[in-house]
């Protein structure tokens, strides 16, 4: 026996109407990455910036020969190595990304971007106020530098200083990436 079944049919609602221009991304994508972030040649240059006066503070620190005899300067020797080793690595990154034309701005990348950079900012800039404080120490308390040897110091801790003013647009730049794609990813 044949039954016919009474279906109900629903309007479906069109989707609303997306104007696109065109070309443009669509939301919450980066197709320019803002100059300074990863992978761009101001990002490079950051990162060669804060290489250069990293090695420049371990160079002039290391000329004293009395850097040892301080725990301070030992630090900043450390925290400048590290930064320089970091800086370096990433500044040849971010040119093989230039070169083969790849972007950086994924979430991973710019995750280790960003805490390698929180790291590496806070022991530089902790080694050089350290380093700071004892050459105070040295030169208006005690009034124990001999010749321009606290001159030598102030220049390799402007130098770390200068490593770290570098790294601070870097860091900033990489962790707003971060935090809009976390947003983004967040969102409804």
């Amino acid at each position: 026996m044949l039954v016919s079944r009474q279906t109900t049919v629903h309007p479906v609602a069109a989707p609303p109407l997306q104007v696109e221009l065109a070309g443009a991304p669509p939301p919450g994508v980066w197709m320019n990455s803002p100059q300074g972030s990863a992978g761009t040649l101001g990002g490079v240059g950051l990162r060669l910036l804060q290489a250069l006066s990293a090695a420049a503070s371990i160079a002039v620190m290391a000329s004293t020969g009395v850097f040892p005899s301080f725990s301070a300067f030992s630090y900043l020797i450390a925290a400048a190595s590290l930064q320089c080793l970091w800086s370096l690595a990433l500044a040849f990154v971010y040119i093989y990304a230039l070169l083969v034309k790849r972007s950086l701005l994924n979430l991973r990348a710019m995750f280790i971007f960003s805490v390698g950079d929180w790291i590496t900012g806070t022991l530089t800039l902790s080694a050089a106020c350290a380093s700071m404080g004892v050459t105070i120490v040295i030169d208006n308390d005690k009034k124990i530098c001999a010749g321009n040897l606290c001159a030598r110091f102030m220049t390799a801790i402007a130098m770390a200083f200068i490593s770290w003013f570098a790294l601070a647009p870097s860091f900033l730049f990489n962790f707003v990436l971060v935090v809009t794609t976390f947003a983004s990813l967040l969102a409804p």
